[in-house]
């Protein structure tokens, strides 16, 4: 197989993944599909440095992320503060109103989270096991399992006070 062809399987196979990301770390339509956009390119950009012997998801977790981080840094030198308040979530309509409200609550939470930890609470939802996060965001797996407590916390106190 080519390699642009390996290139456009992985990003295809990983769509999912790439959107998840550009939701946890931007808040506007326009900016997650800048950010998509900017995630693709970088993968590309790296694609001849990926090793086989990573699992090709963890590896786009990684670079993906570290896009975001990026993304968002330049960002936040272009505008200065953008307020938390008024966080709109596109959720269906269909479902109980009060659990949307917890859900617009718990994102509302962990956008306030450092970018690090934003991350580590999007891979822990995403099922990734401690070694997981460790081996993607470049800490110790016990840093993780400290830092996912502490976010935990957080996240409770967070919501209740709402």
């Amino acid at each position: 197989m080519k390699r642009e062809d390996e290139f456009i399987q992985l990003i295809q196979e990983n769509q999912g993944l790439i959107y998840k990301i550009t939701t946890i770390y931007t808040r506007e339509r326009e900016e997650q599909e800048d950010l998509y956009q900017e995630i693709v390119y970088q993968t590309w950009k790296s694609f001849d440095q990926f090793k086989k012997a990573a699992k090709p998801s963890t590896w786009l977790y990684r670079v993906g992320m570290n896009t975001a981080i990026t993304h968002l840094n330049r960002s936040k030198k272009r505008v200065a503060a953008v307020p938390m308040e008024g966080l709109e979530l596109e959720l269906m309509d269909d479902g109980d109103s009060q659990k949307e409200e917890q859900v617009r609550q718990l994102y509302a939470e962990i956008r306030k989270l450092g970018l690090l930890d934003r991350g580590i609470v999007f891979l822990f939802l995403e099922g990734k096991s401690h070694e997981e996060i460790a081996e993607i965001v470049g800490i110790s797996t016990s840093n993780v399992g400290t830092r996912l407590s502490r976010i935990k916390e957080k996240l409770r106190k967070g919501v209740q006070t709402h």
